[in-house]
């Protein structure tokens, strides 16, 4: 038996730090000036009397206020706390220092300011106008960590009906990064989308978008194999009929052609691959069900905060590439790697929307820069410390954005680059000379 405790004590490391320096800064963000304030005379064209006119300007041309304000660089990270991390319906206090921690990453990963937005409300229809209303104080809305089905009434509705971008990164964002991570992951194995059968643990917001990613992508309908809390989906499961299982149930019907039965173990046995964004582990995935996948199988355990089996685990039972969701494990595969950088083109185009195209764009692109740098069983996906990473992806979801006429703005994907280049690298100076010279405190000891 291989002694895993270092590894073990090392996954443990990240939980016990994060009791320690969330109390001691008492936050992770915070507003500062991005004007100069040379004296309070300045106030009197930064606030009243000064102010009145951009303030009639924008009256008589709403669009100017993309041009007078930070509205444009401006997203709402809002959550009901009904599915925080792996944690389930905590509420939305206790979701709060992940909806903050989304918003530092947000602007030291994308420049964007982002603002944790926590409803005491899990009504759907109520989150929908919350979000309408919110309209005017920002650039677009990223819905996070609420439970389904309502995610997906709440993402199509506002959809279809905002005005500014809306996205579930639960949804679009972990599909956008597992998608790159596979098409690099099939490359290393020498495997076809289109005829690779896929295990897919857990039928929830991440699950059911991951597969419709993948199958816009070309993986092959039929070749999947979706499992939830009660079992493999296929046709003679009635429990699908009834309401709120709508999207489930359309799934049921174009996956799973050999019509499986069982549970999680009858998925995964002779699959190419497993996606599993399930429980949090370890243990829901183990080893055995490893071992009964066909060679050089992929295992992607994206629970968070702990995966559905060990990276280790999965790698000794036979798994040829691993990826989890943690940054300390290789093979990241977070949304981290996609709503910083999707964000960042969307706004900087002023775009209307965020299609599934922009999404599948921003994965070939994530794609196309871990083969730049070599790909191996343990760098399948870029790491966020890759400083091309963001804008690249910008630029290429902004020109996606252009080329499907979604946008107010319109420039080349050199210009794109490199106005996403500019405005991360402020967000990450202001962050390092702010720690350099004492506005940030270092970490306690």
């Amino acid at each position: 038996m291989v002694d895993n405790s270092e590894l073990l004590k090392k996954a443990n490391k990240p939980a016990e730090l994060a009791m320690k320096y969330h109390p001691f800064y008492r936050g992770k963000i915070e507003v500062v000036p991005k004007c100069p304030i040379t004296g309070f005379e300045d106030f009197a064209v930064w606030y009243t009397p000064g102010v009145a006119a951009p303030c009639r300007a924008i009256e008589k041309d709403k669009e100017l206020v993309y041009h007078y304000t930070n509205r444009w660089n401006t997203v709402a990270v809002v959550t009901d706390g009904t599915r925080v991390l792996g944690l389930g319906d905590i509420g939305p206090e206790a979701g709060y220092p992940v909806m903050e921690g989304k918003a530092l990453l947000f602007k030291y990963l994308g420049g964007v300011d982002a603002f944790p937005i926590c409803l005491a409300t899990k009504d759907p229809k109520e989150i929908i106008t919350v979000v309408k209303w919110l309209q005017p104080s920002f650039g677009g809305i990223n819905l996070e960590d609420i439970e389904q089905p309502k995610c997906f009434e709440i993402l199509d509705t506002l959809r279809a009906e905002a005005q500014i971008p809306v996205w579930h990164d639960d949804q679009q964002g972990t599909a956008t990064v597992i998608l790159a991570g596979l098409i690099n992951a099939l490359k290393i194995v020498g495997k076809r989308m289109d005829n690779v059968k896929i295990a897919v643990v857990g039928a929830g917001a991440a699950g059911l978008s991951t597969v419709r990613l993948l199958v816009s992508a070309g993986v092959s309908a039929g070749n999947l194999v979706i499992v939830d809390s009660k079992g493999i989906l296929h046709r003679d499961r009635s429990d699908l009929q009834r309401k709120g299982s709508e999207e489930k149930l359309k799934w049921c019907l174009k996956t799973n052609k050999e019509n499986l039965v069982g549970g999680m173990g009858q998925a995964i046995s002779g699959a190419d691959i497993c996606i599993s964004m399930a429980k949090p582990g370890p243990g829901v995935i183990t080893e055995d069900m490893i071992r009964k996948m066909a060679s050089d199988s992929i295992v992607f355990a994206c629970a968070n905060p702990v995966p559905e089996i060990w990276p280790w685990e999965a790698k000794e039972a036979g798994a040829r590439i691993v990826a989890t969701g943690r940054s300390d494990f290789p093979n990241q595969l977070n949304n981290s790697l996609g709503f910083p950088g999707i964000f960042r083109g969307v706004l900087d185009v002023e775009a209307r929307t965020i299609t599934d195209e922009m999404c599948l764009a921003a994965a070939y692109e994530l794609a196309n820069l871990a083969e730049e740098r070599g790909l191996r069983d343990d760098l399948i996906v870029p790491n966020m410390d890759d400083w091309e990473v963001f804008p690249r992806e910008a630029a290429a979801v902004g020109m996606k954005a252009i080329d499907q006429g979604l946008t107010h703005v319109k420039l080349g994907k050199k210009e794109l680059y490199d106005i996403a280049f500019s405005h991360i690298k402020r967000a990450r100076d202001q962050a390092n000379l702010s720690l350099k010279n004492g506005l940030i405190q270092p970490f306690p000891k």
